[in-house]
């Protein structure tokens, strides 16, 4: 049979990609199952596991198991809320920015290298919506897209791996967009030692702002990009 009548399914690099995605999901299930992982970064799992470890064992630990809650989707803030606990306030916030960059950059790679090609050939409209709407200004989407509230990040992870954007601007502006909310949730980790109505307000007025700050890019990028508002939108 040639290459060229050969089913799409029966394509070598399709099926190592489906044999990758299979044994994903079973990894996946163990880590669930077995190792219990979804438990993992709470209070008493980091009083157990992490705190009062030699050297950087405890760090090492935290960052690994950090970055594979964040890689397969779970929330982000807990992350920064494990570490401030674990480690105070400077080093919790270095420790989450790693783990959250890390477990990206993983899902976004693992994207990228399962679906880009498969997907663009089955939802080329679609794709071509993602890419326009990511690419050409990757800094400054990626910092909305952090920002926002109400952005998964998991989601926002795989779509930026199966569009063409460009690495190392998206994930630079990633990393901005990560700090606001991960500080806010470094201090509320970290207000176990220190004044909690003082870190609270704090988060609070970091949540907020972030929040403004992500709108208003956001209708600055639309507006550039000739794009009606929001609210022009539902007028129309």
């Amino acid at each position: 049979m040639s290459a060229s009548r050969r089913h799409p399914l029966l394509d070598p690099r399709v099926l190592l990609r489906g044999l990758v995605l299979i044994a994903t999901m079973v990894a996946i299930g163990w880590l669930f199952e077995v190792v219990g992982i979804k438990s993992m970064l709470n209070t008493g799992w980091v009083d157990q596991a992490v705190r009062g470890q030699q050297g950087l064992y405890g760090e090492a630990l935290y960052l690994a198991v950090g970055a594979a809650v964040v890689a397969l989707g779970l929330p982000r803030q807990a992350v920064a809320f494990g570490a401030a606990y674990a480690f105070g306030p400077w080093m919790g916030l270095g420790l989450a920015l790693a783990a959250t960059l890390l477990g990206s950059l993983f899902t976004f790679y693992y994207a990228r290298f399962i679906g880009r090609d498969v997907l663009a050939r089955r939802f080329p409209n679609k794709i071509a919506r993602i890419d326009s709407f990511l690419t050409g200004n990757e800094f400054t989407m990626a910092i909305i897209l952090r920002l926002s509230p109400v952005s998964h990040n998991g989601t926002a992870n795989v779509a930026a791996g199966v569009s063409a954007v460009r690495v190392l601007p998206f994930f630079a502006g990633s990393l901005v967009g990560y700090v606001p909310q991960t500080v806010v949730f470094v201090l509320a980790g970290a207000g176990f030692e220190l004044d909690k109505m003082v870190t609270w307000t704090l988060s609070g007025v970091l949540f907020v702002g972030s929040t403004v700050l992500g709108i208003w890019l956001w209708r600055r990028t639309r507006a550039a990009k000739g794009l009606p508002d929001d609210e022009e939108e539902g007028e129309s």
